[in-house]
């Protein structure tokens, strides 16, 4: 059997070698979340952060079938230069390693590969969930299960606004989910700090994640955490706002009868048009704050390591 597809770059094995943090990066955002330029401008500002905090940035992709864990900035370039990829989720990664092609990783693909690599903690802009019109479509993603089976912490500002959030949350907590909220009493909504959603567990040290981590591993639980971090104050969108734009964009994806995989593509590009650009900037805001955050856990891992 041959050996596993995966190549680190020296920066980052060296530093999971020694110790230093890392954080893993998503590049879905890249090639399928923002506009141009925007995707390629949010990218290296969040490694920007993260190594601003004291940690080392891995950017996560399929290229021409090998997991690349770390990226240099023509690969980045390439991924947002508009030429249409697949992206890779759980059910598709195996079959786009063999297939040998280039695919950019969606937020259950980066936990798996992120994993494999040894790396504990992940930003990304929010997760997958369960759709809106669920009783109808059974539509859920796979972001939600992966968080049963592989440990490592991502760093999201919640479920992504277009999803049903109450049954996204509702979800998580059934698969024994650890969904930790950071100094907000509620869940973010993705564009806006609170979705009306109570947290049971609120955390104001980036090291209560760690600690929770690693007791979840010595529990012999498995699975991963949730960091649910809100999008700083100044950037966020009223979520009275946001559901207007909402019901909006989902009344064009019917009539344009869209489905499956190509809705939350959609209902962002969508959203970004109907808001004359505000969700885009949103993102790119959450986005940095989301880096900076998982390079402070990620530091409190070299501490507790000691």
């Amino acid at each position: 059997m041959r050996d596993l597809p995966m190549e680190v770059t020296e920066e980052v094995a060296d530093a999971i070698s020694s110790g230093t943090p890392v954080v893993a990066l998503e590049s879905s955002i890249i090639a399928q979340g923002l506009p141009q330029p925007e995707n390629i401008v949010t990218a290296v500002a969040a490694e920007g952060e993260i190594r601003n905090q004291g940690a080392i940035p891995a950017t996560i992709a399929i290229i021409d079938g090998v997991i690349r864990i770390g990226l240099n900035p023509d690969e980045i370039e390439m991924l947002g230069s508009g030429i249409e990829l697949p992206k890779a989720g759980r059910a598709e990664l195996p079959l786009i390693l063999t297939a040998g092609i280039t695919a950019a990783t969606s937020v259950s693909a980066t936990m798996i590969c992120s994993n494999l690599a040894g790396i504990r903690v992940f930003a990304t802009g929010g997760i997958g969930g369960v759709h809106r019109n669920v009783v109808e479509t059974y539509d859920i993603s796979q972001d939600l299960l992966e968080f049963c089976h592989t440990q490592i912490i991502v760093v999201a500002s919640g479920a992504k606004a277009v999803l049903d959030l109450r049954k996204t949350y509702e979800m998580l907590e059934t698969l024994g989910v650890s969904v930790l909220a950071y100094e907000l009493r509620e869940l973010p909504a993705f564009w806006s700090r609170c979705s009306g959603i109570r947290s049971s567990i609120v955390v104001d040290d980036p090291v209560d994640f760690a600690n929770s981590l690693a007791m979840r591993r010595q529990l012999g639980m498995g699975g991963g955490i949730l960091a649910a971090n809100p999008i700083p104050e100044e950037s966020e969108i009223p979520l009275s706002q946001v559901e207007a734009w909402i019901d909006e964009a989902l009344k064009q994806a019917s009539l344009e009868d869209i489905t499956g995989k190509h809705v939350t593509p959609y209902l962002l590009s969508c959203l970004a048009e109907l808001s004359e650009g505000e969700t885009v900037r949103a993102n790119m805001s959450l986005v940095h704050n989301n880096a900076k955050l998982a390079a402070q856990i990620a530091t409190c891992f070299g501490k507790l390591d000691q």
